[in-house]
This record gives structure tokens, C-alpha cells and sequence, in this order.
């Protein structure tokens, strides 16, 4: 198939690649020149495991780039894959994507063959009656042949291509047979090697479908931070605990790991705006904000162990991890900058490494110094805070001997309890 993807941010350039990886000819368009470039380099604007691979694979070949909407009405099928930042309440800003479905609908307008206009970008089921179907009709000027679509995306920033090509499942929302096959075709040669569920409903249930997934792994992560934060209170290892409560089947041992709480683009952003369009609703949704007021405390509590052990003032503090989590360089919503704030707050010189997110870091906090290596960042530190679960990070030992005082405030349970360290976890 010739699928056009618009958009190439995270989402968008993982999934073009992807599709190129499948066998489909892809046209991914963005409106960023050095975006269009990258790609048509085959070059990876993002950091993410076996990207890059496909993209040097496929560019120019089955992957071309463009800033232009050309190849929409010779496509079989447009995904739209356009950022939604956060409004100062939590809702989320559609202005961009619905500009991005006007002109998509535009370049329609001529069609005479079917077209299924795919949204790919998570936004809240009224928006795609009340917002994004009108837009594009309104672009495509009531062009009968031109149909709307919902697929989201369950894509784990570090392990995005292999969730692509290994899902647990596919969810399609359409209002006919008919798209529901043309997206059956789209992911049909995942099939062959493979064996997903595929949920087959209406776009608004398929977008419900997605805050529902993550709504309910961040409340799953904020209740077992809670009990583990009970769990420190009385002097246990909420690991050993959490452990045993993961053979009960209706529970599993998926998100059990406490810790330093949840970041990136996903869970923050979605429960937000889940949050606000219940309230808007006039739902007050008590539990979900229950989990965003838990997980917010995480990091207080990491200062707090620190300070039991460390005056701040003038102390030289080492940040481990800066990436919201390992294996991309995402800072969005990462745990290390609510430390890194209160650190510099209380006046804790902040010394931080992290393997690759450090330059995108350093535009948030210039006057942090960064360090090539994690040993570079604990020589003579007064403190080391782990805050991302890098697996470089388990394998320091003696590095922490080079420090002024070998203090440890693990967050990610990443550093083992040795002698001549103090070592704290934050829930064990």
C-alpha cells in the first residue's frame, strides 16, 4: 500500500518507519525542513532503539519525506500523527491537528476513489465528533468518498519499533466494514509472524480505549508507590512485597516496580486530559486525580531521604538520569527536573549525567554541569540521587568510593546495598 503519514515527530517517525519496514510505500510529510531532510537522510530526529535502522534501510526507497501534502490524494491511506501539547488545565491543544486535518481534507477535495483519514494522535473521544471529522470534511469540501478513522497508539517510548512489530493489540475505530479492512491491510503483514488481539469499534470507543490503557497503568504505578511508601514507614522492602502480591494473576507483576514515580508524554498528558474532559463533563474523577497528587509527592520524598543524610546548602549533589526513563533521550515530565529544581532551590551545586539526554537537559538547566560519565559525575560528590534506571547504573561499584560522601538516595531500586556506602531506597 502507499501510505502518507502526517507528522514526524515521535509518534509519526517510529511509525513511518515502521510501515516502510512492512513492506508499504510511506510518504511522512511535516512542515520542519530539517525534519523532512533528517529522514530523507535516513537519520532519526529522535533517540529510540532500532530506528535509526529502519530508517537507513528504507530512506529514499520505500521512506521519502516532504513538507508537501502532494502525495495525500495519491495515498491509500493518511494517517494523522500531530502533536497535542497540554493547556495550562490539562486539556489538550488541537489547534495544530486540526489544521493538519483541514488541509489534509483540502488535499482530498478532487478524490474520486475512497480515502480513510486515520487519527493517530490521542486526543478525547468528543474531539473527534465535534472537532477533527468536521475539519476534515469541511477541508475536503463534503467530499462523499472521504471517511474518518481512529487507531491509537500503544508505543513505549525505548521499546517503540518492537511494540510496533510485537503489539498486544490492535484496536481499529471506524464507521464501516470497509475501513475497518483497508486498516486490516495495513497492519495485515504483522500477521504473519504474530498473533495480536485486534479490538474492532467505533472511533470515539478506540480513543476512550487509549486514556483507559494509560490511565490505568499510572494509577497502577501511584498506588504501588503508595503502599511502597507505607511499606519504607514500617521498615520494609516494598519489593519483596510487591513481588508476592504479582503471582495473583488478577494483579500480574507488570508496573510493580515503585520508585520515583512516572514521567514522559504519555501518562501525564493523558491523564490530564482525561481528568479535565471529565470535569468538563461535570465528573470529578477523585482517583485518577488521587494518582497525579501521588506521584507528584515521589520526588519530595527522594529530597527528603536526602536531607536526612545531607545538609543542601553548598553540597554537591550528583542527579543519575535525566531521560524520563531509560533508553530514550525524552526529558518530558522526567522526575530529574521537579530534584533538580528543589535542589537548586536549597542552593545543592547539581552535578548530573545521563547517555544521551543530557544536551536536552542542558537547554532547561543551563548552570547544571553535566558530565561524560557517571563516575565523573559522583568524584566528590557529597550525594548521588538515581533517578532513571539506565542499566549502566547497576553496574557501579567503586566509583562510589571517589565520592566525598558515599551517600546513595536510590529511586529506581538500579544500586546494590553495599559496605561503605549509605544507601537509601525509596520505598525499601
Amino acid at each position: 500500500m502507499h501510505i502518507t503519514v502526517i507528522g514526524s515527530g515521535y509518534v509519526g517517525t517510529t511509525i513511518a518507519a515502521c510501515f516502510a519496514e512492512l513492506g508499504h510505500d510511506v510518504t511522512a510529510i511535516d512542515i520542519d525542513e530539517e525534519i523532512v531532510a533528517a529522514l530523507n537522510d535516513g537519520r532519526a530526529p529522535i533517540s529510540e532503539p532500532g530506528l535509526e535502522e529502519f530508517l537507513e534501510a528504507h530512506a529514499g526507497e520505500r521512506l521519502t519525506a516532504t513538507t508537501s501534502y502532494d502525495a495525500v490524494p495519491e495515498s491509500d491511506i493518511t494517517f494523522l500523527a500531530i502533536g497535542t501539547p497540554s493547556n495550562a488545565d490539562g486539556s489538550i491543544d488541537l489547534t495544530a491537528l486540526e489544521a493538519a486535518a483541514e488541509a489534509t481534507g483540502e488535499s482530498l477535495a478532487e478524490k474520486t476513489e475512497s480515502h480513510l483519514v486515520v487519527i493517530k494522535s490521542t486526543v478525547p473521544p468528543p474531539s473527534i465528533t465535534y472537532v477533527l471529522e468536521p475539519a476534515v470534511h469541511r477541508g475536503a469540501n463534503e467530499n462523499e468518498h472521504i471517511e474518518i478513522g481512529m487507531n491509537p497508539e500503544f508505543l513505549r517510548e525505548g521499546s517503540a519499533v518492537s511494540d510496533f512489530l510485537h503489539p498486544d493489540k490492535i484496536v481499529y475505530g471506524t464507521h464501516s466494514d470497509w475501513a475497518t479492512e483497508m486498516l486490516h491491510a495495513v497492519f495485515e503483514p504483522l500477521f504473519d509472524d504474530h498473533d495480536a488481539h485486534v479490538v474492532e469499534t467505533d472511533p470515539q470507543t478506540a480513543s476512550m480505549t487509549k486514556y483507559a490503557n494509560n490511565a490505568f497503568l499510572a494509577s497502577k504505578i501511584s498506588l504501588v508507590n503508595d503502599l511502597g511508601n507505607i511499606c519504607k514507614e514500617f521498615d520494609l522492602d516494598a519489593y519483596e512485597v510487591m513481588e508476592a502480591i504479582g503471582l495473583d494473576d488478577r494483579i500480574s507483576e507488570q508496573f510493580l516496580r515503585s520508585g520515583v514515580g512516572w514521567g514522559g508524554s504519555c501518562f501525564p498528558k493523558d491523564v490530564d486530559a482525561i481528568i479535565a474532559a471529565a470535569r468538563e463533563e461535570g465528573y470529578d474523577p477523585a482517583l485518577l486525580e488521587a494518582a497525579v497528587e501521588i506521584n507528584d509527592r515521589q520526588p519530595e520524598r527522594l529530597l527528603d531521604l536526602l536531607t536526612d543524610h545531607v545538609s543542601l546548602g553548598d553540597a554537591r549533589i550528583a542527579v543519575l538520569g535525566l531521560a524520563f526513563k531509560s533508553d530514550t533521550d525524552d526529558i518530558r515530565n522526567s522526575r530529574a527536573i521537579p530534584v533538580i529544581d528543589a535542589l537548586q532551590a536549597r542552593g545543592a551545586d547539581v552535578i548530573a549525567y545521563d547517555p544521551v539526554a543530557a544536551e536536552e537537559m542542558a537547554e532547561r538547566f543551563p548552570n547544571v554541569d553535566y558530565t561524560r560519565t557517571a563516575a565523573d559525575a559522583l568524584r566528590d560528590a557529597d550525594s548521588a540521587l538515581v533517578v532513571t534506571d539506565w542499566a549502566e547504573f547497576s553496574d557501579l561499584d567503586e566509583e562510589f568510593d571517589a565520592m566525598a560522601t558515599p551517600v546513595v538516595i536510590d529511586g529506581r531500586r538500579c544500586i546494590e546495598r553495599r559496605d561503605g556506602i549509605v544507601y537509601e531506597g525509596l520505598t525499601w
